[in-house]
């Protein structure tokens, strides 16, 4: 757990949210932020920085996608997005890694 961090706070249960997901590697929850109609995040039980250092744990990277996957398919039709934002320029504002599920509208890629 890294200090000050929500999400590892979150995943320690102090911090009350209803996970739609409670997996051995990853747990799921609303953003509460929405961008899109279904906009679900998916974070790694260890505290990892971004997306690159979550590749070093092939295990939780997998239980992430397909957390993310399961997901789309219980909230939307299942088709998404699942979207990495690594680096403040990128616009992470949590450094702890998760991958945004974002489908319905408000989902598009814009042509990407």
């Amino acid at each position: 757990m890294s200090e000050g961090c929500v999400f590892c706070r979150i995943v320690a249960g102090e911090v009350p949210v209803e996970l739609l997901h409670d997996g051995e590697h990853v747990v799921a929850f609303h953003d509460m932020s929405p961008k899109a109609e279904v906009h679900l995040l998916v974070v790694p039980r260890r505290h990892v920085n971004d997306v690159v250092a979550l590749a070093e744990d092939p295990d939780a990277l997998v239980a992430l996608v397909q957390a993310g996957a399961a997901l789309a398919a219980a909230y939307a039709d299942g088709d998404f997005r699942l979207v990495f934002n690594t680096g403040a320029g990128a616009g992470q504002t949590v450094f702890h890694a998760h991958g945004h599920v974002l489908a319905g509208g408000g989902a598009s890629s814009g042509g990407l």
